[in-house]
């Protein structure tokens, strides 16, 4: 008898060996991109009397960072398709590594910011070859869509971890070793991504590297400006306006000259895409002004650890480690504006109860309710705003679209630093009164963003 027909067996797709551990090593870099955000927060005062610095000093350990990597990530992206993801990532990492260990090492607050401005270049190397990298590793859409859902907890884990590390850290060996423990993380990450599963092909895209001098310049020089009226140096201020007009100019020129600009017009004049841009520069002129102003008022004026000026801040930083979920399935359902204006509407209020509690005196249980209401609002907000900024982009452009939303929070963050920290000083003399006032700008800034998210809604809803 003849053998019976077999129905054909469809082919099994191949998982390319290593894929698992390539995942978690590029996941761990961007926890540690993430950390460095974040751990610095609580480590603020030791820094200030080891090295002797003002508020406007700390200011600059945190935007010089914030500064590089918020300007670079317009054209990161584009310098990742040019040399292969894995090179730019890879090199970001290193890097990373490397001026950790040398920032634990800084002499002078000066070249800590100088070395704070390297890691701000070293992490927008990794962060858009990250996704480039998971896009040739999952080439699936649905287990791609996996592989990113981890990828984008753990910027949750970060925003967790990051002030109670901290704060175990300085109490245990001062400020430097909230640099040193990057090392280590940094060593395992290269390990974990080595190999050729995550090898990237070369592209032949151009980048403007004239442009972006200017782009990184113009920023650079507008946050001296910020710093230098908050400290009250109005000469210093006057010419560093000045500069910053000039490289403003050149950037505007070379852009419209240039056969690779920065800002891609398209992107900017899509309906609607300007209050995304704004909203999410609100959240993060939000998120790391609090980080910066708080933990000065809880060491200085409620007298907490740094290890308790870390854990103080659970109720904002565990909700981003959980929420999103919840998130996704709410835009799923709903669309990205709703989640995006209840956030922005949660940050306003929050940050309208950090100032109340302040004003009267230091109250922690208002801070607390503070804090979680603003922890809620973040990661509401931040999902849906991804989502928003890719379905509102141009065809073909969300790539763009998304690293120009990246790289404006990074701006916010660092406009929120150098804002809200010329409301406060350093020391036992800093103002309360200050501080509150310093808490209600964040507060305007969501409930603008908000309003003209609406307004935008309506607008389109009317048109129909």
């Amino acid at each position: 008898m003849p053998p019976a027909a077999l129905a054909p067996v469809p082919p099994v797709a191949v998982r390319p060996p290593g894929r698992t551990r390539a995942l978690l090593g590029i996941a761990l870099g961007y926890f540690m991109v993430l950390l460095d955000t974040t751990v610095l927060a609580v480590a603020e005062p030791d820094l200030a009397r080891s090295l002797g610095s003002s508020t406007a000093g700390l200011q600059w350990t945190v935007t010089g960072y914030s500064v590089a990597f918020g300007a670079l990530l317009l054209s990161a992206g584009a310098a990742a398709d040019r040399f292969g993801a894995h090179r730019a990532f890879r090199f970001g990492i290193a890097a990373f590594g490397v001026g950790s260990l040398l920032s634990a090492l800084a002499p002078n607050l000066w070249t800590l910011v100088l070395l704070r401005a390297v890691l701000g270049v070293a992490a927008a190397a990794c962060v858009p070859a990250s996704m480039a990298m998971i896009t040739r590793l999952y080439p699936d859409p649905a287990e791609r869509a996996g592989a990113v859902a981890v990828w984008s907890a753990v910027s949750g884990c970060a925003m967790a971890f990051g002030p109670i590390v901290g704060g175990v850290l300085v109490d245990l060996a001062g400020w430097r070793a909230v640099f040193l423990v990057n090392v280590p993380i940094a060593a395992v990450v290269l390990a974990l991504s080595a190999g050729t599963v995550v090898h990237c092909e070369r592209g032949a895209r151009v980048i403007d590297w004239w442009a972006q001098l200017a782009a990184c310049t113009t920023l650079a020089l507008l946050t001296d400006v910020l710093i230098a009226l908050g400290s009250g140096a109005r000469v210093h201020a006057g010419w560093s306006g000045a500069a910053t007009l000039a490289a403003g100019s050149a950037f505007v020129l070379r852009e419209r000259r240039s056969p690779a600009p920065v800002l891609q017009a398209a992107v900017l004049q899509a309906r609607g895409m300007r209050s995304i841009l704004l909203a999410g520069a609100a959240v993060n002129f939000t998120m790391l002004g609090v980080l910066f102003v708080l933990p000065l008022l809880l060491q200085q004026t409620l007298h907490l650890s740094p290890t308790l000026a870390g854990a103080a801040f659970l109720p904002m930083t565990l909700p981003p480690g959980f929420n999103p979920l919840l998130t996704g399935r709410i835009v799923a359902r709903v669309g990205p504006w709703k989640p995006t204006t209840g956030g922005l509407a949660l940050l306003t209020v929050g940050t309208l109860t950090f100032a109340a509690a302040v004003w009267d005196g230091t109250s922690y249980p208002l801070l607390a309710v503070g804090l979680l209401l603003s922890g809620f609002g973040v990661s509401f907000a931040l999902p849906a705003l991804v989502t928003a900024v890719i379905s509102t982009a141009p065809q073909g452009s969300a790539g763009a679209a998304g690293g120009l939303l990246n790289a404006v929070r990074q701006v916010g963050a660092t406009f929120g630093v150098a804002v809200m920290g010329a409301f406060v000083s350093v020391g036992a003399g800093g103002s309360d009164h200050g501080t509150a006032l310093a808490l209600l700008l964040p507060a305007g800034g969501c409930a603008l963003a908000g309003l003209l998210i609406v307004r935008q809604q309506r607008g389109q809803q009317a048109h129909r």
